[in-house]
């Protein structure tokens, strides 16, 4: 059985604190360097990781992750290459999802990618452009695999929309802070903490919160509503900037580090769940 990654939230929870959700794409800087990335985040305290399957057409990332993903791309990397880096990510013991855009899935074939998910044990997938209305074949193959399924609800999204999206989640909700496209920012959203409440008031899944975190104060911040606190674009800033391999990877172990105490320190502020 898969470590889950809503488990590994509520664990957290129940621990007084807020878990730490880290992204890197897979193949980003190089197949070994992600890798090496991951091994430092999960050195650095993180709860879960999303591995990012990079994709052509990345309708909800930013300029630093699109960067990432595309340079992943010229490298090579392919869906299989995502996979393993999924599987050799989960053999670190940390819970592992993957992130991904639909139609990827679709081309490898949705029971095909489950099936392989399953036997690497990754405990399910995050999908940005899918809705539950649209997703019949994924709701009924993620069962049938006992698979988390991480749908995602916007400040726009509507009460009738929260619900039926939260109901069709598995393992956790992802809560979009903003309605922009990812990427650290100088402050966090002052909508989000209304869009969590919106979101307890139709589930009781861990709720987590991504878009925008960059450093410590800020996961702190967002660990005082939130289940989970999601970076990404931090991260994958320290191995752009990195002058080397080397210092890139040991920029995300640090900055981990503060985050994983950032949501430490939030604790203190949290109101009941």
């Amino acid at each position: 059985m898969p470590l889950r990654s809503g488990a590994a939230i509520s664990s957290a929870t129940a621990d007084g604190r807020a878990a730490l959700v880290g992204y890197l794409p897979a193949g980003f800087p190089s197949a070994s360097g992600c890798l090496d990335a991951m091994r430092a985040m999960v050195d650095g305290g993180v709860d879960v990781i999303e591995v990012g399957l990079p994709y052509s057409d990345p309708v909800l990332d930013g300029p630093t992750i699109q960067a990432a993903t595309e340079r992943a791309l010229r490298g090579g990397t392919r869906i299989s290459d995502v996979l393993a880096t999924a599987e050799a990510v989960a053999g670190l013991g940390v819970a592992t999802v993957v992130m991904t855009y639909w139609n990827p899935v679709l081309a490898f074939g949705v029971d095909r990618f489950a099936a392989a998910l399953r036997d690497g044990g990754v405990s399910g997938l995050i999908t940005p452009d899918l809705i539950p209305d649209e997703a019949a074949d994924w709701l009924e193959i993620s069962d049938r695999r006992e698979l988390e399924r991480i749908f995602l609800v916007a400040p726009s999204s509507t009460d009738e929309r929260i619900a039926s999206t939260a109901g069709s989640c598995r393992g956790w909700v992802y809560a979009a802070s903003t309605m922009g496209v990812t990427g650290a920012r100088a402050a966090t959203s002052s909508v989000a903490p209304g869009l969590v409440t919106r979101v307890r008031a139709h589930t009781a899944l861990p709720v987590g919160v991504g878009l925008g975190v960059s450093n410590r104060d800020q996961a702190a911040e967002v660990a005082a509503y939130a289940d989970a606190v999601i970076v990404g674009s931090a991260l994958v800033r320290c191995l752009l900037d990195g002058s080397t391999l080397q210092a890139g990877v040991a920029a995300v172990g640090s900055l981990t580090a503060e985050l994983a105490e950032g949501v430490r320190t939030g604790q203190g502020e949290r109101g009941p769940r």
